[in-house]
C-alpha cells in the first residue's frame, strides 16, 4: 500500500495483515476518489472521521495533504495498534485521534460533527445498508459536509434522499452523500 499525494507522497507501507478482518482499499479506486476529493475539499481546513478505519489508508492521505484533524474508528486491536506505530513513525500523532470501537456504539456515543466522514465497511457487513441512516442520524456529519460510503455492487443507494452520486471503479463503489436540502 502507498500513501498517493501529499508531504509523505509515494510511501510504502505494509501492514501486518494476517488473518484481519480488513479490506483495503486499493489504489487504483483511492486514486479516484481523492481526485474527486481535490476539487471539493480544503484539506487544510477540514474535520475528517474514518469509520472502520482499518489500516488507516484513508487518515494518511488526509494528513498527508495538510489535514491535521482527523479521528480514526475501528475495533480491531491489530489494526489500531498498526494505526498508531504507523501514527508514530510518520510523527502525525498530534493530528490523529484514535479510537479503538464498535462504529455503531462510537456514533451513539459520539458529540463532535465533521466534515468528510468516510467509512469502509466490510462488504459481508449485515447491516452495511442501514449505515447512510444511522450515520444521519446520529448527526455526526456537519450540515455542508461530505459523507462517502465505500460498498460493492450488491448496494444501490441511489434512492436514499441524502445521496449525491456514485463512483465506480471495478468493484468498488464510492456513494457520495450530502445533508438533503430544506
Amino acid at each position: 500500500m502507498r500513501i498517493i499525494s501529499g508531504r509523505f507522497g509515494g510511501r510504502k507501507f505494509i501492514p501486518p495483515a494476517k488473518n484481519w478482518p480488513t479490506r483495503p482499499t486499493t489504489d487504483i479506486s483511492k486514486e479516484g476518489l481523492f481526485n474527486i476529493l481535490m476539487n471539493t475539499i480544503d484539506f487544510e481546513e477540514v474535520t475528517m472521521l474514518d469509520l472502520f478505519g482499518g489500516t488507516g489508508n484513508h487518515c494518511y492521505e488526509f494528513v498527508s495533504r495538510g489535514c491535521t484533524d482527523v479521528t480514526y474508528v475501528d475495533q480491531h486491536g491489530p489494526a489500531v495498534g498498526f494505526v498508531k506505530k504507523l501514527s508514530k513513525e510518520l510523527k502525525i500523532e498530534d493530528c490523529i485521534t484514535i479510537v479503538k470501537s464498535d462504529v455503531f456504539k462510537f456514533l451513539k456515543r459520539n458529540t463532535r460533527q465533521f466534515d468528510y466522514i468516510f467509512a469502509g465497511p466490510p462488504y459481508p457487513l449485515p447491516n452495511l445498508g442501514d449505515i447512510p441512516d444511522i450515520l444521519f442520524e446520529s448527526n455526526v456529519l456537519k450540515e455542508d459536509g461530505l459523507f462517502v460510503l465505500e460498498h460493492n455492487p450488491d448496494h444501490n443507494f441511489e434512492n436514499h434522499p441524502c445521496f449525491l452520486k456514485v463512483r465506480k471503479y471495478g468493484q468498488t463503489r464510492f456513494a457520495f452523500f450530502a445533508h438533503a436540502a430544506k
